[in-house]
């Protein structure tokens, strides 16, 4: 039997790596042979457009409404996408009235979860309805962050919701690291907060950090994961070491 593990990529401010890190870690996962579901939970659609879908038919939108079953689609032999559109922006509001509407998501997921090893859910900039409904969902959390002060002063709320979620909840969710990103090395000052937070106990820290690199966003913009367009760039060795990293933890 499977042991499917449900990961919620998570942080409330955007640009931070967030969906990069959904797709070149499910690609990862993928390449080394695990089964591998993303799903896409920002109206954006970004990590949508990045795995080449951009119209699809059926989106995550009209799951959450109980119109269907999660829609996947199939990227390669081991990856699947649940992909999303602008509709999404509206679910919030839709499911603001409804009873149960924290575990809308979970229940969608119950359905499928053993066709996976593993479950990545990016999403939205936010801390509302959708992203409750991922972390009520999940196991686990990787937060993405960069090296900057105001950024690590804001993580805070972030584990104010995710500790609410779990007392409330969902008791097993628990923060799998935080993911250093847009890393880079020449900074001084990125290199001091970096140690900082390697050295705070108080919270996980991944081992492996993203280095600032154009190839990441390149392939993102093109439609390609980093292993695909770039797979001898230091985006590609440093997801590859996150996708090491998160097998050796599972």
């Amino acid at each position: 039997m499977i042991n499917t593990m449900i990961i919620s990529i998570a942080n409330h401010k955007g640009g931070v790596g967030k969906t990069a890190t959904a797709q070149n870690l499910g690609a990862g996962l993928a390449k080394k042979g695990f089964k591998t579901l993303v799903i896409d939970l920002d109206a954006q659609a970004n990590l949508s457009v990045s795995f080449g879908i951009d119209s699809a038919d059926k989106t995550i939108y009209e799951a959450l409404k109980g119109e269907i079953a999660l829609p996947i689609y199939k990227i390669n032999d081991h990856l699947d996408i649940v992909p999303s559109n602008l509709n999404l922006s509206a679910i919030e509001i839709e499911m603001l009235s409804q009873a149960g509407r924290d575990f809308f998501l979970k229940s969608l997921i119950e359905k499928i979860k053993i066709n996976y090893d593993f479950i990545l859910i990016d999403c939205p900039p936010s801390i509302g309805v959708l992203t409750i409904n991922a972390l009520t969902a999940s196991d686990k959390v990787i937060i993405p962050m960069e090296a900057h002060f105001l950024a690590v002063q804001g993580i805070s709320k972030l584990y104010e919701v995710i500790n609410i979620v779990i007392e409330r909840l969902n008791s097993k969710l628990a923060v799998m690291g935080i993911l250093i990103t847009k890393f880079d090395k020449r900074t001084t000052i990125q290199n001091d907060i970096k140690d900082a937070i390697l050295e705070d106990k108080e919270h996980n820290v991944f081992e492996t950090y993203i280095r600032v690199n154009t190839s990441i966003a390149e392939s993102t913009y093109l439609g390609q994961d980093i292993f695909e367009y770039a797979p001898n760039s230091n985006g590609a060795k440093d997801y590859a070491d996150l996708v090491q990293e998160i097998i050796n933890y599972k």
